[in-house]
């Protein structure tokens, strides 16, 4: 031990205080097990179907139409397409992210869908949105 100032120190005990100090924070609560595989879990988002409209209107109704009914040479009518019916809410959100270019052979329009409909600004939770309005006019039927 070294005389420091007029007191005693112990070399490290500072540190060791700290440390056991700092070892205490958290809260005292667990931490949530990791999923299993070491993947994180999938988020489902939940989609606002009122909000997807107004989005729909200002990214995809350019080429699909206000009504979603398509327009000549472009986008394909989405209220009777048996496509959307039959994929399941994460598929569309995949679609819409990629698009499909012309040279597809799934594509039947001969015209690029650009991923997120051309708007990169769109965030999933804004695909989303658009989703649950699309399913408003054409629901998922598994």
């Amino acid at each position: 031990m070294k005389r420091w100032n007029g007191g005693w120190r112990i070399p490290g005990i500072g540190f060791l205080l700290l440390a056991w100090i700092v070892s205490g924070c958290g809260g005292g609560a667990p931490p949530a097990p990791a999923p299993s595989g070491g993947e994180a879990a999938p988020v489902t988002l939940k989609g606002n179907p009122e909000k997807g409209k107004e989005l729909f209107l200002g990214s995809c109704a350019s080429c699909h139409g206000a009504d979603a009914k398509g327009l000549p040479g472009l986008g394909r009518d989405m209220t009777t397409s048996e496509f959307i019916r039959k994929q399941t809410d994460a598929q569309l959100l995949e679609f819409i992210k990629t698009g499909r270019p012309a040279t597809d052979p799934a594509n039947t329009t001969g015209v690029d869908m650009p991923p997120k409909g051309g708007n990169p600004a769109l965030t999933d939770q804004d695909l989303t949105d658009i989703i649950a309005f699309i399913r408003t006019l054409n629901p998922y039927q598994p």
